[in-house]
């Protein structure tokens, strides 16, 4: 059979097709919300997509980053935001700017690290019990960033961590939880925005 020369349209059309983005998944979180897989070329992107949110779909997909109300209302309303880098600096400001009360409501909607499958049961019996002793002294779940840190890695670094943080006072704690939770809702809104994991949530306003 005589083979088929492609021609200059179908070059063009193949040129234009991008490549195809796994979805990716955020931890789960309550109340986890998320940006919807953008399917065609001309849909906006993920920043376009928050910044012309309604404003209930907004706050919504914010808590999954940060439960604090305050930081919510805060980023939600200073929009539209030009680029992901000043809509990072806004959640940082955000975080800096809260209240014993907002740091202690963000970290009631907080949940334990769970352990990857086949984490052997002396390293959840010394979780537990960490996690336990840190909640006794602090009233509140201990919190980390792992987002520089390895599946296999996770369990280890949270128990040392935990470990040393109990021997700090009350006031230093809040600073670090606080720290902490800055860096959790900087990398979950980058996730959010970046790489949407697919389930319907934000809607454009009318």
């Amino acid at each position: 059979m005589p083979t088929r020369t492609r021609c200059p349209r179908d070059v063009t059309r193949a040129s234009r097709r991008g490549p195809t983005l796994h979805p990716h998944r955020l931890p789960r979180l309550p109340g986890h919300t998320a940006l919807p897989v953008q399917h065609r070329a001309e849909a906006p992107s993920g920043l376009e997509a928050f910044n012309s949110a309604g404003p209930e779909d907004a706050r919504r997909a914010l808590l999954a980053c940060c439960r604090s109300l305050r930081w919510v209302h805060r980023i939600a309303e200073h929009r539209p935001y030009p680029d992901l880098g000043s809509l990072l600096a806004a959640a940082d400001e955000a975080a800096y700017d809260l209240t014993p009360a907002d740091l202690a409501e963000a970290l009631a909607g907080e949940s334990l690290m769970a352990l990857p499958d086949g984490a052997y049961s002396a390293a959840r019996t010394a979780l537990n019990a960490a996690h336990a002793a840190y909640e006794s002294r602090f009233g509140h779940v201990f919190i980390i960033c792992l987002d520089d840190v390895t599946p296999e890695e996770a369990a280890d670094r949270v128990l040392a961590a935990i470990r040393s943080r109990l021997a700090n006072d009350p006031e230093e704690e809040r600073l670090l939880a606080a720290e902490e939770l800055r860096r959790l809702a900087r990398g979950r809104l980058t996730r959010l925005l970046r790489e949407p994991c697919g389930r319907p949530a934000l809607h454009h306003a009318p």
